[in-house]
């Protein structure tokens, strides 16, 4: 009699596997979402700059001083 409370007849995987399912739908959504906002921001003011910005930070990266001395000395 008392393990009879602990038997639910096997719905216990079932509900699992549903809240599973119903987890991965939820998370695909997210992803979507997030796609869209980046997208969007790609194409706003402020995403058109930032990605100026990041290929002007590229840009300058190889195009460094090669290893010469940021300072030169010199005599005279």
């Amino acid at each position: 009699m008392g393990l009879m409370c602990c038997f639910d007849g096997g719905h216990s995987a079932e509900k699992k596997e549903q809240e599973r399912l119903a987890s991965a739908e939820v998370a695909a959504k997210a992803a979507q979402a997030a796609q869209r906002r980046q997208e969007e921001f790609e194409k706003s003011a402020a995403g058109r700059a930032a990605r100026a910005q990041q290929q002007a930070i590229a840009k300058q990266a190889a195009n460094s001083n090669k290893g010469e001395p940021v300072l030169k000395w010199s005599m005279g």
